[in-house]
């Protein structure tokens, strides 16, 4: 998977992928196993550190294109970030249709995922609700709204340190 495949206006946008946020190294070892079951190509689930993670992000931060704000990429790409800083571990892995989509964010997350996002050409879908808060309105000026009682990302459970 080629940088240029995985962004759209200078922000991280894997199109036909699903992006999962594990809480740690552990998490993210069990979970590229439990895809492993799945059958899934080798060089479809690809790894990021908390720290790669965190680098990728900003340096997507710096190099973004204005109209990288007018949907919700550089939103999701900000409460991607408060996760890699807390040790959060990724998996972004290929998914042939949104079946398979649903099954691997399914096996993710019984290995302990708390979020997997979708990503299409023009929508970016939740797979794991993150939150039990009633979901209001998202918008570029507002962020994403991480069902909490303010809708930031840095008050969500997961986001607490672990």
């Amino acid at each position: 998977m080629s940088k240029e495949e995985q962004h759209s206006f200078g922000v991280f946008k894997p199109v036909g992928h699903v992006v999962i946020s594990l809480p740690g190294a552990e998490a993210a070892n069990r979970a590229a196993q439990a895809l492993r079951k799945l059958g899934l190509a080798d060089d479809a689930v690809h790894r990021y550190t908390d720290t790669e993670m965190t680098r990728r992000i900003d340096e997507d931060i710096a190099n973004a294109s204005p109209l990288a704000s007018i949907g919700q990429e550089m939103n999701l790409i900000l409460a991607h970030r408060v996760l890699a800083v807390r040790g959060y571990h990724w998996l972004v892995v290929r998914a042939a249709d949104d079946e398979q989509a649903v099954q691997i964010a399914r096996a993710a997350e019984g290995e302990g995922a708390e979020r997997a996002q979708h990503y299409g050409h023009f929508i970016i879908e939740e797979l794991i609700e993150p939150g039990s808060e009633p979901q209001v309105a998202e918008s570029p000026d507002r962020g994403l709204d991480a069902q909490t009682p303010s809708g930031k990302e840095s008050e969500s459970v997961m986001a607490v340190p672990r």
